[in-house]
């Protein structure tokens, strides 16, 4: 399923259920950086393939192959999303306080929306690279109704 940045960002924020775009965009990119962190340069270019080019570039832009556990990658991710990020706040203003919890569910969302984007041998390739207990990170790929689906 190829996708525009605009569509990508709009899903992302549709997701974490923000009002604001720039909300969206720094979810996208303190997942994705941490993700390409974490895995090896191949494994982020083949995720970073299918992503607009404005997206694709958080995979790739960081130092690949560092081996840490799930707790702090979803720390690498809280720091990232309450970082005062000048290049969002000059047009947008300041990005609110995100917690642990948030950090989370926002990382498992934006997960879950590469999962539909990418085909499933290049992400299958990313997730052997991942110990174990990242397999949290795919949760909602298992739900019958993920959070942000109007539940019938």
């Amino acid at each position: 399923m190829a996708t525009s940045y605009t569509d990508f960002v709009g899903e992302v924020q549709h997701r974490i259920e923000t009002g604001e775009r720039a909300e969206a965009v720094r979810t996208t990119r303190a997942v994705l950086e941490t993700l390409g962190e974490r895995v090896g340069e191949g494994g982020a270019t083949d995720v970073a393939g299918p992503l607009p080019m404005e997206i694709d570039r958080y995979l790739l832009q960081v130092d690949h192959g560092h081996t840490y556990d799930y707790d702090e990658f979803v720390d690498r991710v809280l720091m990232r999303l309450n970082n005062q990020d000048l290049e969002l706040t000059t047009s947008y203003g300041f990005p609110v306080e995100v917690d642990r919890s948030e950090a989370v569910f926002r990382t498992k969302a934006v997960v879950a929306l590469l999962c539909e984007i990418v085909p499933g041998g290049r992400l299958a390739d990313v997730e052997k690279q991942l110990p174990e207990e990242f397999e949290e990170l795919f949760e909602f790929l298992d739900v019958e109704t993920p959070p942000w689906e109007p539940r019938q």
